[in-house]
């Protein structure tokens, strides 16, 4: 093992160890939520994830961009297969190890495979650009798209072109190098994309042409390893996390609520006298909870890790009636707030300092819980099934039931809940009077 393969196997494994580390610190984040039992149904849940997170199946109701993110998907997933070979090779010194191990056809159109892909990826990515920085789709420049935001989806589009271009660029030097008969070149491939950038480096001397290839090389290797940790503080943490939050999401139909074991038990006792008052709860600790939301820990696993699953693209808030007639409401914004807080309040929790903030009030407002009409258009048009619907109920919740905190709409009509059995302000007694007009 050379000096080279030494450095390489100390940069592989320095990143992989950061990636270990701070992924297992977003997955403690997420367990700091309420316990919620999703085991249930284990063989639709696999169905669902498998046609949701694998097969893309939501993303093409916008065609346009479906068809681009099925594009730059595919390439992650199948160029990355590369990725066994760049490490055998930078581990081993070896070169092109994977053509040494399958049929010469198979690794010649696994390789023009790669090539077309990076071409498509490196074009959908310039697409995306495109639409984010002059057309301006409106959904990408809302009040919550900050500066971050956006800098953030900026940043993985221009690494993506970057990895493309040095793929295609450290393939069109090997090919190069392979015809002058060096011997750590002498494996031939199908380069049907690459070949077309030889005239651009044939006139480039040997010794720049190898420079140039383990250039690309290294920036490929480096650059996918960088990514790879990047993306845990990014929205694209969703490429590892969509599939855990398809295959837990719910899938009772849209707009069935959840009932407090709690509350239920208190109606039965008003309306079975016989009820046992005693009987111990399904859920014990629930005596000690509080009803709803008011920070990030009274929330479920599930909806902290829909929050660091969002992809931040808009479609919630762009099918939301609400956020569409102007009101302060986006459920996307639900969403990032929620990893936000979960986010500051783990790492408080970790320097052990007591921040005294909370998600009702610091991060989202009364006003946007109650412009929610609890449609679901949200949870519908969400590419990856999350549920910002269930946080802001849970919210709204703990907004009525906690702190009485309802508009005086909501007030009125409990209060002719309470005392006449029905919404409106006339007794039982007179509900039929309208029959003798």
């Amino acid at each position: 093992m050379g000096m080279s393969n030494i450095v390489f196997l100390a940069v592989f494994l320095t990143f992989l160890i950061f990636f270990i580390k701070n992924l297992r610190r977003i997955i403690s984040n997420i367990r700091l939520g309420r316990s919620i039992d999703r085991s249930d149904r284990k063989l639709d849940r696999f169905k669902n994830m498998i046609r949701v997170a694998l097969g893309q199946s939501k993303m093409t109701r916008r065609p346009i961009a479906g068809i681009l993110h099925i594009i730059v998907y595919l390439g992650f997933l199948i160029i990355n297969i590369e990725m066994i070979e760049i490490i055998v090779d930078g581990i081993f010194g070896t070169h092109r190890f994977l053509a040494t191990i399958i049929p010469v056809g198979l690794y010649n159109f696994l390789i023009g495979s790669f090539e077309i892909l990076a071409l498509l990826v490196l074009v959908a990515c310039i697409i995306f650009f495109i639409r984010r920085n002059f057309i301006k789709i409106k959904r990408f420049w809302s009040k919550e798209m900050t500066s971050w935001p956006r800098t953030d989806a900026n940043l993985i589009l221009i690494f993506e072109v970057l990895l493309m271009s040095a793929f295609l660029v450290m393939n069109a030097a090997d090919s190069i190098l392979f015809t002058k008969d060096i011997s750590h070149y002498a494996v031939a491939f199908s380069n049907p994309v690459s070949q077309l950038l030889v005239p651009l480096f044939d006139g480039m001397s040997t010794n720049a042409l190898y420079l140039l290839e383990r250039f690309t090389w290294w920036f490929h290797i480096i650059g996918i390893l960088g990514f790879m940790n990047y993306v845990l503080i990014s929205k694209h943490l969703h490429i590892f996390f969509a599939f855990p939050s398809t295959f837990y999401a719910n899938l009772d139909p849209l707009g069935k609520f959840n009932n407090l074991e709690s509350v239920t038990k208190e109606v039965r006792l008003m309306m079975d006298p016989n009820a046992d008052p005693y009987a111990a709860p399904s859920e014990p600790s629930e005596a000690t909870q509080s009803f709803g939301a008011k920070d990030v820990t009274d929330l479920n696993w599930v909806q902290l890790l829909n929050a660091y699953s969002c992809t931040e693209c808009g479609r919630c808030s762009s099918n939301c009636p609400a956020n569409q007639t102007g009101k302060l409401l986006s459920p996307r914004k639900i969403l990032m707030d929620t990893r936000d807080r979960i986010t500051e309040f783990a790492n408080n929790k970790r320097k052990k300092i007591q921040d005294n903030k909370s998600l009702l009030g610091d991060y989202i407002t009364a006003e946007e819980l109650w412009a929610c009409t609890s449609c679901n258009a949200c949870t519908d048009s969400c590419p990856i099934e999350l549920d910002p619907l269930s946080i802001i109920l849970d919210m709204r919740r703990y907004l009525v039931m906690e702190q009485s905190a309802a508009p005086t709409e909501l007030n009125m009509m409990f209060t002719n809940v309470e005392n006449n059995g029905a919404p409106w302000q006339f007794p039982a007694a007179d509900r039929l009077n309208w029959k003798h007009d």
